[in-house]
């Protein structure tokens, strides 16, 4: 006898719907809960479980154990990280179908997934960060705009998407402001500098009236559309190659150096939470461990009971160094 069709496809459309419509999440932020829903499915299918209101904590359990055993397309375990995150869209589903009174239990209440991961974010230093700012030369179209590109994401560390989304009108040269719209659709006014104020100006006055643009974008490619998230990030790729940096440098990786180096500077945490937009203080403090990191570093290289020597070989050195002094 055939299982009977799936009834999670008809659910996952209407969780998508809400998270659309009530949580205004972005459409690659979408993208990632379908595709992740779409794994349940197949789970699901595979142990003849047609309505996911059927699925209890057993079958949650043994979902995590299925998602541990498979493969990537390039032949490698998912990361912990993976894992986590469908395991979030799981319980988001379960929780939506409860909310919306398609049933009365949640299987995934209290349910523990693998801990991801939490890396420390990679920061480009001040000198790669000139680097690359350094490298738009040209003085042409393309050159005034990559360099625009390049000043406002490490001048104000907004996320890619917010970066390509950015409209003439949101750009006030007078205050050195922007407003941009983050995860959630939450507005955000953020500040940038001079050299980014320049930029603007340079390219809105030479640059963007050359090339046949009817959009409103901040950003536009030479056929006149505004500027995507590929489009930016293949720009991004190739100005980093010509810097010479030999690290991945990625649009991310100019807000998390954007991040590190207010906070390395003195920036209050707090400050910092407000100018990324991230909703918690816990997701900004990753970036705390970043600079501690730094200041360890630089205590043990500078500090004398930082080396494991004693108090006398210590003292020994300082008296060398005042003989040589008088000498």
């Amino acid at each position: 006898m055939a299982n009977a069709p799936s009834k999670l496809p008809r659910y996952a459309d209407r969780y998508v719907d809400y998270l659309t419509v009530e949580r205004g999440l972005a459409d690659h932020s979408l993208s990632a809960y379908q595709r992740d829903l779409a794994v349940y499915g197949r789970f699901l299918a595979q142990v003849g479980i047609s309505d996911p209101i059927q699925a209890v904590r057993d079958d949650l359990v043994a979902f995590m154990a299925w998602l541990q055993a498979q493969m990537t397309p390039r032949g490698t375990p998912y990361a912990p990280s993976t894992i986590a995150r469908t395991l979030v869209a799981v319980r988001g589903f379960h929780k939506f179908l409860v909310t919306e009174g398609l049933t009365a239990t949640d299987p995934t209440v209290d349910l523990q997934g693998p801990r991801a991961n939490r890396s420390l974010p990679k920061a480009l230093s001040l000198d790669q960060v000139q680097q690359l700012l350094d490298t738009p030369a040209d003085n042409g179209p393309a050159g005034l705009r990559d360099r625009v590109m390049l000043e406002i994401l490490y001048s104000s560390g907004l996320r890619i998407t917010e970066l390509v989304d950015l409209d003439v009108d949101d750009v006030d040269l007078d205050s050195h402001t922007l407003r941009c719209r983050g995860k959630g659709n939450r507005e955000r006014v953020v500040p940038f500098g001079r050299p980014a104020a320049a930029a603007v100006e340079a390219w809105l006055v030479r640059g963007r009236p050359s090339w046949p643009t009817t959009t409103p974008a901040l950003l536009c490619n030479a056929r006149g559309g505004r500027l995507t998230r590929q489009g930016a990030w293949k720009l991004l790729k190739q100005c980093a190659e010509r810097a010479g940096l030999e690290s991945r440098v990625s649009p991310h990786t100019l807000r998390h150096s954007f991040a590190t180096h207010l906070l390395t500077g003195g920036a209050d945490v707090r400050v910092v939470q407000e100018l990324l937009g991230h909703a918690s203080v816990n997701t900004t403090q990753i970036y705390t461990r970043v600079t501690d990191q730094h200041l360890r570093s630089v205590y043990q290289q500078a500090h004398p009971r930082s080396r494991v020597e004693t108090a006398g070989a210590f003292e020994l050195r300082a008296a060398e160094a005042a003989t040589l002094s008088q000498t």
